[in-house]
């Protein structure tokens, strides 16, 4: 006859290790969070400098510029700067600027102040939301339309140049203020030939067909893709953006179908972040038109420097999205001028029409968007240089006009960084401040320790001897779910947050009390221990995984639509949830199992 009979309250050995492997990794994630952090300065030299080449002459610098440096150290090229304080921080990064060349990189960071050997295991604390960091947010509003408007007007022109190539004229183009346009002729046949046109390069416009004319409008579906590639598009730009300013963790996403936020933890002097991240600034290169000829609809006429017309060819030869490289420099006259590496197209681009037009003028155009009185975005635009093509040109070469050794510097950053593909106005603006964001810590972990404190006494009198196992299960809960947060890449502490740790407590906790009552009922019904810490496990943990699973659909809805804080608040609840269910059934089991499961007598069997 076969035997069915089972022990009870038994774990294998490897669930053990299982189990004793987790939390040992994920103590020693969150051991680097208790250090915490210092702010400090990276220093990349690509060439030795003099002033600064050793740890003693960079200290005895800054001491001389009355800013305390708590330590240096040197690892080859690489300099790190620690301070007690952002103030120093900035201070020690002003102090610095002139002695930094254009091919060296200085950077906001900060770094742990918990032992070496953890920072050699990859381990390193929490990183920390704009809340608790301080620092600037800016929300960002992205000018779709206006970018649609300018891809419209080059299908105009493509469009243009189809008909004069085909000798079709008297057909005209008026813009409405829905990015489409219209096409209007007392030449039936021009307007059959427009709508080929149209329909055969351009999939995504719609064409309506009138007596005398014709309504083009870009499709729904166009209008859609078009705004999520622009939206994504300037995510990635503005990332480049402030990673050229030297900020290690800030915090770049979409908000919304067209705004982006940026966090920028721990700067505190948003001035140089508000014009790099704000400036919308391009290069183009046209064709200049000899004064001779007259100025025809192809023709754009604008200003220079000096306030001088210049006319120009109104399809460039090349724009700023080709550009891959570009660097301020000075030219031996003492001027400043930027040197520009393009991509093969580009170059290839930039090749082929000089090759044609040497001994010719080329006009290089800056752009700018600006915000005029009524709130609308407009596009400016002046010639900042006309150099006469002496040589075929390649991928290489270099501009002048820029303005000051400063602007190109700028100019240059913008340029590296790339174009935005669409304007971008600053609607909102924030400064939260190093000392605030210190008070939200202490206020927020207060909650949490006085959370935790009654918790643990509330379970240790009610559940006894049980109530002790909870507390302890509540403690690794805690240590587990701060080590995992660590852990987890792109994962930020911010002030809800916290609040959802504070949660977790409530809901760790409520796992015990489960299982607890559970075991209670059995015990009252006449069943041993054993049997009741058995029955007692397994009738609640369907009640548990039912809890725990709607709690984390909603977790994950709010962590997916949500911003901000709605997102740090989501993050902090999901990861509870798991480490509650491993800590509060498994690892309780655990101890259980090991203290008093047995009842007593080894190998019971049921």
């Amino acid at each position: 006859m076969k035997n069915n009979k089972r022990i009870i309250n038994h774990y294998s050995k490897w669930k053990y290790v299982f189990l004793i492997v987790t939390v040992v990794i994920l103590g020693l994630s969150a051991i680097p969070t208790w250090y915490g952090e210092q702010p400090s300065i990276q220093l990349t030299m690509a060439h030795p400098n003099e002033a600064i080449s050793s740890v003693a002459k960079m200290a005895g610098y800054l001491k001389e510029k009355n800013i305390d440096v708590d330590k240096i150290t040197q690892k080859g090229e690489k300099t790190t700067l620690i301070f007690n304080n952002e103030n120093d921080q900035t201070l020690a990064r002003q102090a610095l600027d002139p002695l930094v060349g254009k091919k060296d990189t200085i950077t906001y960071s900060f770094v742990s102040v918990a032992p070496q050997w953890l920072t050699d295991m990859g381990f390193a604390p929490i990183k920390l939301g704009l809340d608790l960091r301080g620092g600037v947010q800016f929300l960002l509003n992205v000018d779709v339309d206006k970018a649609f408007s300018e891809q419209r007007d080059t299908m105009v022109d493509d469009i243009r140049d189809m008909l004069s190539k085909s000798s079709v004229y008297g057909v005209r183009f008026k813009n409405d203020t829905a990015v489409g346009f219209d096409v209007t002729s007392n030449d039936s046949s021009a307007l059959n030939k427009v709508q080929n046109y149209i329909q055969s390069n351009y999939s995504g416009w719609s064409v309506k067909h009138y007596s005398d004319k014709l309504t083009v409008v870009p499709t729904k579906s166009n209008r859609e893709e078009f705004q999520n590639a622009t939206v994504t598009q300037n995510l990635k730009i503005m990332r480049d953006r402030i990673e050229q300013l030297g900020i290690t963790e800030a915090l770049v996403q979409r908000q919304g179908a067209n705004k982006i936020l940026i966090d920028l933890p721990g700067v505190q002097d948003p001035t140089k972040a508000k014009k790099i991240i704000g400036a919308t600034a391009s290069l183009a290169f046209h064709e200049v038109i000899p004064s001779t000829q007259s100025i025809t609809a192809d023709d754009i006429v604008l200003k220079n420097n000096e306030g001088q017309n210049v006319v120009l060819n109104r399809r460039p030869v090349l724009t700023g999205e080709h550009i891959i490289n570009a660097r301020a420099n000075v030219d031996k006259m003492g001027m400043a001028e930027v040197d520009i590496s393009l991509d093969h197209a580009g170059g290839k681009l930039m090749s082929q029409f000089s090759g044609t037009h040497i001994g010719k003028p080329m006009a290089t155009v800056y752009r700018e968007y600006q915000t005029n009185a009524k709130g609308q975005t407009e596009r400016k635009e002046r010639v900042i240089s006309v150099a006469t093509i002496q040589s075929k040109l390649g991928s290489q070469f270099r501009i002048t006009g820029a303005g000051s050794l400063q602007q190109a510097q700028q100019l240059a950053l913008l340029l590296r960084a790339g174009s935005l593909t669409a304007p971008v106005t600053i609607v909102a603006e924030q400064t939260i401040g190093a000392s605030l964001g210190a008070e939200n810590i202490h206020n927020g972990f207060a909650a949490l320790a006085l959370g935790m404190g009654l918790t643990l006494t509330f379970m240790a009198l009610w559940y006894r001897r049980l109530g002790w196992v909870a507390d302890v299960a509540l403690l690794i809960n805690m240590v587990s779910l701060i080590g995992l947060i660590a852990l987890l890449p792109g994962a930020v502490l911010t002030l809800p947050g916290i609040a959802g740790l504070v949660l977790t407590v409530g809901m760790a906790v409520d796992t015990n009390v489960l299982i607890f009552e559970r075991i209670r009922d059995k015990l009252r019904e006449g069943r041993s221990l054993a049997q009741a810490i058995d029955q007692g496990f397994s009738t609640a943990f369907a009640t548990i995984l039912d809890a725990n699973v709607t709690t984390m659909i909603t977790a994950v809805i709010l962590y997916s639509i949500g911003n901000g804080p709605i997102a740090g608040f989501a993050m902090t609840l999901g990861l509870g949830l798991l480490t509650s269910m491993f800590t509060g059934v498994f690892a309780s089991r655990a101890i259980i199992n090991l203290v008093w499961g047995r009842d007593g007598r080894r190998g019971l069997k049921v």
